[in-house]
């Protein structure tokens, strides 16, 4: 049971990237005061949770509505992650500027809880279940919120290259995750084919 949490942890972790979230919520909130800039936090995490959470939770109906199997949603959701984490290592991830007004949507989603996260959540809650995921969930968003409150101070100790350089290797991370959900979603399409 450790096993699965800390398997789901990491690949949540991997996919939500937050460390390379963190130079892009800097530029987003810079000359922002600080109790606004910790309520953008607040509100980005929580609407980035729940948003993962409501996918956790609703997304096998949605895929019984659509008739879609999960070796659908393997191979495709592999795709966007591969696609995502090239980009990412090719160019990076664009720091944007937004108001404070505005900053819930890209911080909150797509930046925390992006394509990839939702990917790797549905595909976790056929694996380990609702329950481990879900806490592995918690994890991940209460460690998301620690590092966006101590953005400024993280960013010091480790410096921007630092950041560039956990980003990149998280997007490497990612291209491996991604070719392992391609590889199985195939394998499971075939063995599962009636053809």
């Amino acid at each position: 049971m450790v096993d699965q949490f800390l398997n789901s942890f990491i690949g949540m972790f991997v996919a939500m990237d937050i460390i390379g979230v963190l130079p892009m919520y800097l530029g987003m909130t810079q000359g922002l005061p600080p109790k606004p800039r910790r309520r953008l936090v607040n509100l980005s995490v929580i609407v980035a949770a729940v948003v993962a959470a409501l996918f956790a939770l609703i997304g096998k109906g949605i895929f019984k509505f659509l008739g879609i199997a999960i070796y659908d949603f393997k191979v495709g959701g592999g795709i966007v992650l591969l696609v995502m984490a090239i980009l990412d290592l090719i160019k990076g991830r664009g720091a944007e500027e937004h108001s404070a007004s505005t900053g819930v949507v890209p911080l909150g989603v797509p930046l925390i809880t992006g394509p990839g996260l939702i990917a790797t959540v549905m595909l976790q809650v056929g694996i380990y279940g609702n329950a481990i995921v879900l806490v592995s969930m918690f994890a991940n968003f209460v460690f998301a919120w620690a590092a966006l409150r101590k953005s400024a101070l993280i960013t010091r100790v480790i410096g921007v290259e630092g950041t560039d350089i956990i980003s990149k290797i998280a997007a490497l991370l990612m291209t491996a995750i991604a070719f392992a959900m391609i590889r199985t979603g195939i394998f499971e399409a075939i063995r599962t084919s009636h053809y």
